[in-house]
């Protein structure tokens, strides 16, 4: 199963960094493939957690897939976990992590690892995920930038 792992260190605090992922409707503005995402629900599950079920559809060229996911909030550890329900993956599992460096700075972790049903789509898509997960990291450091202000030393 291919899986990805980046840590990335940005000039932004964990808490401004976990609320701009977890702010999963404006995903369609910035993140790489992401072409809708819609949120079916949500639920606080107690001690500040939530989980919503999201439905991100993914595109490039002629391809296009929705898939359904399960994702947990978890502000109090500054993690955000993802769980695949339906769609075109056998498997799908991802983790942001937030570790705070300094008050203005924090190390971004980002976790995935997955494998397509068809092995079709796997060789069709496979590529571009991999490029899609590698850019991840820079795609929510520019959106922080533009929302939170460049940081100078």
């Amino acid at each position: 199963m291919p899986s990805f792992t980046s840590t990335h260190r940005v000039q932004h605090d964990d808490k401004d960094m976990f609320d701009l992922v977890a702010d999963v409707e404006k995903y369609p503005e910035f993140v790489p493939l992401c072409r809708a995402l819609q949120v079916r629900g949500r639920k606080e599950i107690g001690e500040g957690r939530e989980v919503l079920v999201a439905d991100m559809t993914v595109a490039y060229k002629l391809i296009k897939e929705t898939f359904t996911s399960r994702v947990e909030l978890v502000p109090s550890e500054r993690t955000i976990l993802v769980q695949y329900l339906d769609g075109p993956f056998k498997h799908l599992e991802n983790r942001w992590t937030f570790n705070p460096v300094t008050d203005q700075s924090c190390d971004v972790v980002f976790f995935i690892d997955y494998e397509f049903k068809s092995r079709a789509l796997s060789a069709l898509m496979g590529g571009m995920f991999d490029m899609a997960f590698r850019r991840f990291a820079a795609a929510f450091e520019e959106r922080a930038n533009q929302i939170y202000g460049v940081k100078t030393s």
